[in-house]
């Protein structure tokens, strides 16, 4: 089984807040991506607050591509946010971000498209996902790298924790991605990019493993 999530990378709270009604009727999970600037060439909203009165709506997902990211834990969980995936590309200390991230929800981390594996240096058992970046981080609408699922094979093969997958998400990546053992796909333009959200989402999910 592998499950679809709907991804929203905005400047304005007035676009995400269009996109999560545009999900309401499909999806209980989002995912959003927090860009700070200093991790990417790109920035996304990031205040918190308005989030909230979402919060029994959807299991919010918070993707976190900025620099520190366990400075942002405590807001966005006061917000409602459930599940914390901080990349370790410019992360002081891994067990501290997981330690504190634990207290709020579930955890995870995020690795970029030119990161190893291997750069996770905390145990993959004290984890309830991993992230592997298919494009390079930071914005949508680029192509999918499809030998990074070379990555989430080597991490499937370590660990039973739902490996997930972001960028350049499509029917083919869904396909190639669940034969490599990728359990939750990020899409985005692909759902927002044209025609109806709901009939691409429901496009990815009938894709057969």
């Amino acid at each position: 089984m592998f499950e679809i999530i709907p991804g929203i990378l905005e400047k304005e709270w007035a676009e995400i807040e269009r996109k999560l009604e545009i999900c309401r009727p499909f999806t209980r999970s989002v995912h959003i991506d927090l860009i700070d600037g200093k991790f990417a060439a790109n920035t996304t909203f990031l205040d918190p607050s308005p989030f909230a009165k979402y919060s029994k709506d959807f299991l919010l997902e918070l993707h976190m591509m900025v620099e520190d990211p366990i400075k942002y834990l405590k807001p966005f969980g006061d917000a409602g946010f459930a599940r914390f995936i901080g990349h370790i590309e410019k992360m002081p200390d891994q067990e501290e971000f997981v330690a504190q991230a634990q207290l709020l929800g579930e955890v995870g981390l995020g690795i970029d498209a030119e990161t190893p594996v291997e750069a996770i240096k905390v145990s993959l058992d004290d984890l309830d996902s991993i992230l592997v970046m298919t494009v390079k981080a930071g914005f949508s609408g680029q192509s999918f790298i499809e030998k990074n699922l070379e990555k989430v094979k080597q991490l499937a093969a370590r660990t039973t924790i739902p490996v997930e997958i972001d960028g350049g998400v499509d029917a083919a990546a869904v396909k190639m991605g669940c034969a490599s053992g990728v359990r939750r796909f990020v899409a985005t333009s692909f759902l927002f990019g044209s025609g109806s959200p709901q009939q691409q989402f429901q496009l990815l999910k009938d894709c057969e493993e």
